[in-house]
């Protein structure tokens, strides 16, 4: 098994925790599937960010990257849907949890055009989280949350490369 993540901090966590538990985890620094380049996978799970962010127009920076996602809440989860594609076997899948508020369906359609069978698998709707709170009123403004809504919906996405 292959993990990557873009934070140092989360790569040597990860590894101590695996190391700790006894798992034989590779565990890699860079960005989204940089460091995997050329290799394939029967399985690619992807948390990435998707939080929509007022500052949409420049990378985040520090411990936001791990969940402002561009002003539409698409910046990373638009490269995973380009280049997850290559990296998978034959049968293999990509299960892709995200926001309600990033768009969805247009995760699955991007998937579809890429060749892979598409659907979003999983809803569940939860508690703001501090992010969330920390943003209720500007996505109010943006309408991209109804005034009544006071929940997040997070979805999987499951994509499968035919055999």
């Amino acid at each position: 098994m292959t993990a990557v993540d873009v934070s140092r901090a989360a790569v040597w966590a990860a590894r101590l925790n695996a190391r700790l538990a006894g798992l034989p985890l590779r565990i890699r620094h860079g960005n989204l599937f940089d460091p995997v380049r050329g290799e394939s996978f029967d399985l690619i799970l992807a948390n990435p960010p998707y939080v929509p962010a007022p500052a949409g127009d420049r990378e985040p920076r520090g411990q936001a990257r791990a969940w402002d996602a561009g002003g539409d809440g698409r910046l990373v989860v638009d490269r995973i849907c380009r280049e997850a594609p290559a990296l998978l076997r034959p049968g293999g899948v990509l299960l892709l949890v995200q926001s309600a508020l990033s768009d969805p369906e247009l995760t699955v359609g991007q998937l579809r055009a890429s060749g892979l069978k598409a659907a979003v698998t999983r809803r569940r709707r939860i508690a703001f989280g501090p992010v969330l709170r920390g943003r209720e009123r500007w996505l109010r403004q943006r309408g991209l949350l109804p005034a009544t809504e006071n929940k997040e919906e997070l979805v999987v996405v499951r994509a499968e490369l035919p055999v």
